[in-house]
């Protein structure tokens, strides 16, 4: 499978978009199957291209991944087939979560490439809304629900042996990007890394701190041993604040291609860490006009709101039925 994915691949720029575009029905029904088009590179993330691709009849993102971390350069190199799992990803739990995930309307393999449903303004990443303090009044309730469902449906709570074990089987395959989450996260913040910043020199002496901390270390240990460890659900993997767009009334979840069979927690832990990275920020966004405070009371009743009970009840008729 691997060897197949690396035939045929050429990254894309807007006018050899376009043509792909046209040669694939299934992108080109959904802008109308001709005409112009207007292409609009966004990819402000660390890994991929993501071009916004509209015309007078509709609108899709076209994603292509790249054989090295884009934010870094061919320095590092990364697998492309990251793109398959997040495709992958994107459709299992689009199954079972549809009202908070994108549709995938196309993925070549080859080309490791994905077309996918736009989504529309006033969408944000939350992590801008958290910055400019919009107040999202679902949010909590829908992450609840979207955890819950992703979560649930795909662990052994729900599913039977065999095809968990088939599921566990087949994102293993995704072991560049575990990796990658095991240095970045688990290992390269508490020792000397070249890839580590900081606000120097102001913070030198704590993370020195951090790096001589040996208790810290053997907890992170043990986390990272859960990671690699506990195939408990296909989890997101990736789950921060950038990987969620956001409307007062909309939660779409995004670039899970760090999925793989790992422990709930990461997902759980990963949004709900960074909630509260976002509410110790809040001073820094304070102004005269505005100290952020009642914001941050918002934030706080977000993070409490999470287990809610009704999310939690939404599963449980479907243990009963499994079960019965």
């Amino acid at each position: 499978m691997a060897a197949e994915a690396e035939q045929g691949f050429r990254p894309l720029d807007e006018a050899s978009l376009v043509t792909y575009i046209k040669a694939t029905p299934a992108l080109a029904s959904r802008l109308g199957g001709g005409g112009s088009v207007e292409i609009k590179e966004v990819g402000d993330g660390n890994l991929n291209f993501v071009y916004i691709v509209k015309s007078s009849s509709g609108a899709i993102v076209v994603k292509q991944a790249l054989p090295y971390v884009r934010c870094v350069g061919d320095s590092w190199p990364m697998t492309r087939e990251r793109a398959y799992f997040e495709a992958s990803t994107l459709r299992e739990h689009g199954r079972l979560s549809p009202e908070h995930t994108p549709e995938v309307y196309h993925f070549d393999r080859a080309m490791s490439l994905m077309g996918m449903r736009y989504i529309e303004p006033p969408h944000i990443i939350l992590r801008k809304g958290l910055i400019a303090g919009v107040e999202y009044p679902l949010l909590a309730d829908h992450m609840s629900n979207y955890m819950a469902k992703t979560l649930f449906f795909t662990s052994l709570l729900y599913n039977n042996t065999t095809d968990h074990k088939k599921g566990v089987a087949e994102y293993c395959a995704n072991v560049e990007m575990c990796r990658l989450t095991e240095q970045v996260v688990f290992s390269d913040p508490y020792r000397v890394s070249k890839f580590n910043r900081w606000t120097s020199p102001y913070l030198d002496k704590d993370a020195e701190a951090v790096r001589e901390d040996d208790e810290l270390k053997l907890e992170i240990a043990e986390l990272k041993s859960m990671f690699i460890e506990r195939a408990q659900a296909l989890i997101h993997g990736d789950l921060h604040t950038g990987s969620i767009m956001v409307t007062p009334n909309s939660t779409q979840v995004i670039d899970p291609e760090f999925g793989f069979y790992g422990p709930m927690g990461f997902d759980i832990g990963a949004f709900l860490g960074n909630l509260i990275l976002a509410y110790y920020a809040q001073n820094g966004h304070a102004d005269q006009t505005n100290d952020r405070k009642a914001y941050k009371k918002w934030i706080l009743k977000t993070i409490e709101e999470m287990p809610a009970r009704e999310q939690s009840a939404s599963v449980l008729p479907s243990i009963v039925q499994r079960r019965s």
